[in-house]
Protein backbone atom coordinates (compact mmCIF):
# COMPACT_ATOMS: atom_id res chain seq x y z
CA UNK A 1 0.00 0.00 0.00
CA UNK A 2 1.22 3.84 -0.76
CA UNK A 3 -0.47 5.54 2.38
CA UNK A 4 0.50 9.08 2.27
CA UNK A 5 3.51 8.62 -0.01
CA UNK A 6 4.10 11.71 -1.99
CA UNK A 7 5.12 11.55 -5.64
CA UNK A 8 5.24 8.97 -8.55
CA UNK A 9 7.71 6.21 -8.46
CA UNK A 10 7.82 6.65 -12.52
CA UNK A 11 9.02 3.08 -12.46
CA UNK A 12 12.66 3.87 -10.98
CA UNK A 13 14.13 3.06 -7.69
CA UNK A 14 14.84 6.22 -6.21
CA UNK A 15 18.40 7.10 -7.34
CA UNK A 16 17.62 7.01 -11.20
CA UNK A 17 14.31 8.60 -10.26
CA UNK A 18 16.23 11.91 -8.64
CA UNK A 19 18.26 11.12 -11.67
CA UNK A 20 15.91 12.24 -14.30
CA UNK A 21 13.65 14.54 -12.43
CA UNK A 22 17.28 16.79 -12.03
CA UNK A 23 18.49 16.35 -15.54
CA UNK A 24 14.48 16.98 -17.15
CA UNK A 25 14.54 19.84 -14.34
CA UNK A 26 17.55 21.19 -15.27
CA UNK A 27 16.61 20.79 -19.50
CA UNK A 28 13.84 22.56 -19.09
CA UNK A 29 15.33 25.71 -17.56
CA UNK A 30 17.84 25.86 -20.51
CA UNK A 31 16.08 25.17 -23.46
CA UNK A 32 12.58 26.95 -22.05
CA UNK A 33 10.47 23.87 -23.14
CA UNK A 34 10.65 20.34 -23.49
CA UNK A 35 8.43 17.32 -25.24
CA UNK A 36 8.14 14.16 -22.73
CA UNK A 37 5.70 12.27 -20.93
CA UNK A 38 2.83 13.11 -19.24
CA UNK A 39 3.49 11.37 -16.18
CA UNK A 40 7.18 12.53 -16.06
CA UNK A 41 5.75 16.66 -17.20
CA UNK A 42 3.44 16.58 -14.24
CA UNK A 43 6.28 14.99 -11.57
CA UNK A 44 8.98 17.80 -13.27
CA UNK A 45 6.79 21.21 -13.32
CA UNK A 46 6.65 21.32 -9.56
CA UNK A 47 10.09 21.32 -8.76
CA UNK A 48 10.84 23.87 -11.70
CA UNK A 49 8.66 26.27 -9.92
CA UNK A 50 10.39 25.82 -6.84
CA UNK A 51 13.57 26.38 -8.25
CA UNK A 52 12.58 29.72 -10.18
CA UNK A 53 10.87 30.98 -6.88
CA UNK A 54 14.47 30.58 -5.22
CA UNK A 55 15.54 31.93 -8.09
CA UNK A 56 14.03 35.07 -7.70
CA UNK A 57 16.19 36.06 -4.80
CA UNK A 58 19.73 36.80 -5.98
CA UNK A 59 21.43 35.65 -3.43
CA UNK A 60 24.59 33.18 -2.69
CA UNK A 61 22.21 31.16 -0.51
CA UNK A 62 19.69 30.77 -3.49
CA UNK A 63 23.10 30.45 -5.72
CA UNK A 64 24.27 27.48 -3.87
CA UNK A 65 20.24 25.78 -3.51
CA UNK A 66 20.12 26.08 -6.98
CA UNK A 67 23.80 24.92 -7.76
CA UNK A 68 22.74 21.52 -5.18
CA UNK A 69 19.99 20.86 -7.49
CA UNK A 70 20.78 21.56 -11.04
CA UNK A 71 23.67 19.85 -12.78
CA UNK A 72 24.97 22.44 -15.46
CA UNK A 73 26.34 25.69 -13.68
CA UNK A 74 24.99 27.14 -16.67
CA UNK A 75 21.17 26.33 -15.45
CA UNK A 76 21.85 28.14 -12.25
CA UNK A 77 22.78 31.48 -13.95
CA UNK A 78 19.94 31.23 -16.13
CA UNK A 79 17.93 31.11 -13.13
CA UNK A 80 19.37 34.02 -11.40
CA UNK A 81 19.67 36.21 -14.41
CA UNK A 82 16.88 35.66 -16.63
CA UNK A 83 13.98 33.40 -15.27
CA UNK A 84 14.00 34.62 -11.76
CA UNK A 85 13.75 38.31 -12.74
CA UNK A 86 11.03 37.43 -15.77
CA UNK A 87 8.48 36.22 -12.91
CA UNK A 88 9.71 38.66 -10.01
CA UNK A 89 6.06 39.67 -10.09
CA UNK A 90 3.85 36.59 -10.65
CA UNK A 91 3.25 34.32 -7.48
CA UNK A 92 3.57 31.05 -9.04
CA UNK A 93 2.46 28.92 -12.23
CA UNK A 94 5.44 29.56 -14.37
CA UNK A 95 4.99 26.79 -16.06
CA UNK A 96 2.12 24.79 -18.52
CA UNK A 97 1.70 21.13 -19.56
CA UNK A 98 0.29 21.18 -23.39
CA UNK A 99 -0.77 17.41 -24.32
CA UNK A 100 0.59 16.56 -27.98
CA UNK A 101 -1.23 13.07 -28.20
CA UNK A 102 0.36 9.52 -28.19
CA UNK A 103 3.58 8.54 -28.74
CA UNK A 104 3.22 6.04 -31.99
CA UNK A 105 5.99 3.15 -30.88
CA UNK A 106 4.62 2.24 -27.31
CA UNK A 107 1.38 4.45 -26.94
CA UNK A 108 2.50 6.80 -24.07
CA UNK A 109 0.62 9.93 -23.56
CA UNK A 110 2.94 12.98 -25.05
CA UNK A 111 3.35 16.09 -23.45
CA UNK A 112 5.12 19.63 -24.05
CA UNK A 113 6.59 21.43 -20.59
CA UNK A 114 7.08 24.96 -21.34
CA UNK A 115 7.62 27.90 -18.97
CA UNK A 116 4.31 30.76 -19.67
CA UNK A 117 5.46 33.93 -21.63
CA UNK A 118 4.33 36.89 -19.57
Amino acid sequence: MRHRRKGKTLDRKNGPRKALLRNLATSVILYEHINTTLAKAKAVKPIVEKLVTTGKQKTLVSRRKLASYLTIESAVNKVLEETGPRYATRNGGYMRIIKLGVRQGDGAEMAQLQFVND
